[in-house]
């Protein structure tokens, strides 16, 4: 972990072929998607998330969740660009608010990796983000609605802000008095770990109000044991580490690898939290699975955990006002 993290960003893999190249596969026995079908979401994926990745294997769980592939472009029905509805949410740029007593504030559409099953793959960043020009519209927003008492940091994914300016974003949220804690939902400290930095360390010290920060691992392999050394060093800083899963058929569809995820996390310091059923997005209509096969796989799961391991199965559903528990 010793690579600089916007160095090593700056050098993920971009492209189909390099990345089976790598990998030792042949992009054509893969049923990959045509590079010219990539210009709205591309292939990303840091060198350290490749490094997990098993060479010759054409089902890595890692590489399944990154590779694109043509099957995502095949027009299917009930899979749209918008599953949860999220564009009559939005009142103003940068923020989503979806609940009564939480706001979520975009600050990039950014990503470490490109994850194939994203329910956000569609949205207009550009037109609905964040600028800097924003941030204050944010601050006047949350003191006008007194409910909000939490701020979530999601994307995009937030870590792909500077140090400086998170700092800067957890100071003036802690000058409004209604709020009681800022959360990060954020998929880089399992794809980018040389992101989590001792600089970052020590915002997460300092923070002037309590730091929670939803990870997001969705099999066993992606948590080697370097990642998780920083995980558990992270811990120690004051944050309180979650984790949520998406539920994906071909990847983790199995409750001996959700069951050995979960003991993983727990030993990385991470509390397990939330399994999620798939946002029906276009696009990721092939890591879908029944409702009933989820709650097989759940059953299973808790027979082989002890409760405070198993996480929540839930779904999102538009316009709910909490996550709908399946």
């Amino acid at each position: 972990m010793t690579r600089d993290w916007q160095q090593a960003l700056a050098q993920a893999v971009t492209g189909i072929d390099e990345l089976c190249a790598r990998l030792g596969l042949d992009a054509s026995a893969l049923g990959c998607a045509h590079s010219g079908d990539l210009n709205q979401f591309p292939l990303r994926v840091p060198e350290s998330f490749i490094e997990r990745m098993v060479p010759g294997k054409a089902d890595d769980p890692l590489l399944l969740q990154v590779l694109p592939q043509a099957r995502e472009y095949v027009a299917t029905p009930g899979y749209g660009p918008d599953p949860l509805e999220e564009a009559d949410q939005n009142p103003v740029p940068g923020v989503l608010h979806k609940y009564q007593s939480r706001i979520l504030v975009m600050p990039t559409g950014a990503c470490a990796v490109h994850c194939r099953y994203c329910f956000r793959r569609h949205f207009p960043y550009q037109e609905r983000g964040l600028s800097g020009q924003h941030w204050s519209n944010i601050l006047d927003y949350i003191q006008k609605h007194p409910d909000v008492n939490e701020v979530i940091f999601s994307g995009g994914d937030p870590l792909l802000v500077s140090d400086t300016v998170l700092a800067r974003y957890f100071n003036e949220l802690a000058s409004l008095p209604q709020l009681k804690r800022i959360r990060l939902h954020t998929r880089i400290p399992i794809v980018l770990p040389e992101r989590l930095t001792q600089a970052f360390f020590s915002i997460c010290e300092s923070a002037p109000l309590p730091l929670i920060m939803m990870v997001h691992s969705n099999h066993p392999q992606e948590l080697s044991p370097a990642l998780m050394e920083r995980l558990q060093a992270l811990s120690q800083t004051g944050i309180r580490l979650y984790n949520q899963t998406v539920l994906l058929k071909g990847i983790n569809d199995d409750p001996s690898a959700l069951a050995e995820l979960s003991e993983r996390l727990w030993e990385a310091k991470v509390q397990p939290y939330y399994l999620h059923l798939l946002d029906a997005v276009e696009g990721a209509q092939h890591f879908d699975l029944s409702v009933d096969k989820a709650k097989a796989i759940h059953r299973k799961l808790r027979a082989l955990l002890p409760g405070f391991l198993v996480p929540t199965l839930v779904r999102e559903e538009p316009h709910a006002t909490a996550k709908v528990v399946v």
